[in-house]
């Protein structure tokens, strides 16, 4: 018979002394659980504190209905406990189900556990297809969180693409310092839809195509004139007009993951003669953040 002892300030009770049986504890424990008290209720009904001790006492207990969550997976997490009482591994479940195997783990866990009946490399061959599984969830829902995101933002007012395109220039954009003068407006990105966006935001402030200058910035040992050839058909010009590219040395050093036919470099757009802009820009700049710090969500429509 299991006798557990408590004593003040020993983890086991703290509210009394003296000793009793775990037999005897674990039939007031179940008894309470079945009457719908929580474990936090049952703890201090019982006055035991120790958490791998109440676990034993509550074993094989489910908790009552009240003390549950609404979830999103909660029908997953009835199917998961459905397989597993028909004696599915985890890995089978996460087969079948798609779930991480962490999730998996919490739902059954005071399940039974079936038989193993499969070799160590029919066990890893069930875990991998679960595992893509998982994946190929999760890029589901990834495709379809990002879609919506885009279908909310629509069509875009005049108005917004000039702030847009304000935000834009000053997070990537050259900028002056006081120890280096440079009043021009030079954008550099490796990606093609900032490069985009970035020209219709020009466009918007009636920068003629005729004032814009372009050049590549790329690694030397890249495939260099299918890089220029591809930023020339993305912004529209011949590509005799890109100035000279700029290569970066190589180091053979490193390890570079920007490699393979979708690696194109950068583009860099200058604005001829683009001190004035530049200076609007900056301007149009310290407005946006005037107006951030005087913002009151509460007044929005």
């Amino acid at each position: 018979m299991t006798e557990i002892r408590r004593r003040p300030g020993d983890g086991t009770g703290g509210l009394r002394t003296g000793t009793a049986t775990f037999e005897s504890l674990r039939e007031q424990a179940v008894a309470l659980r079945r009457e719908g008290l929580s474990r936090r209720d049952i703890r201090d009904r019982l006055a035991v504190h120790n958490n791998d001790i109440l676990n034993r006492l509550l074993e094989g207990e489910p908790p009552p209905e009240w003390t549950k969550r609404p979830n999103a997976k909660d029908d997953l997490r009835a199917r998961a406990r459905e397989l597993r009482l028909q004696g599915m591994t985890y890995d089978q479940i996460q087969v079948e189900l798609g779930c991480s195997k962490s999730s998996i783990s919490l739902w059954v866990r005071d399940l039974p556990k079936p038989d193993r009946r499969r070799t160590t490399e029919e066990a890893s061959a069930i875990a991998k297809r679960g595992w893509e599984r998982t994946l190929d969830l999760r890029e589901k829902d990834r495709r379809e969180t990002k879609q919506i995101a885009r279908d909310a933002i629509g069509a875009m007012t005049e108005r917004e693409l000039f702030l847009l395109g304000v935000g834009l220039y000053w997070a990537e954009g050259g900028k002056d310092k006081p120890y280096a003068r440079r009043e021009k407006v030079q954008f550099v990105n490796s990606d093609p839809d900032m490069i985009f966006t970035f020209l219709a935001w020009l466009g918007l402030l009636g920068i003629e195509p005729e004032h814009l200058c372009y050049s590549v910035m790329i690694h030397e040992n890249a495939n260099v004139t299918a890089a220029e050839q591809f930023w020339a058909n993305l912004v529209g010009v011949d590509v005799n007009r890109l100035q000279k590219t700029t290569l970066k040395r190589h180091n053979p050093k490193t390890s570079r993951k920007n490699t393979g036919a979708d690696y194109h470099g950068c583009l860099a757009v200058r604005v001829r003669q683009g001190a004035d802009l530049y200076r609007r820009i900056e301007g149009w700049w310290c407005g946006i953040v005037g107006a951030a710090s005087h913002f009151d969500p509460r007044n929005r429509t």
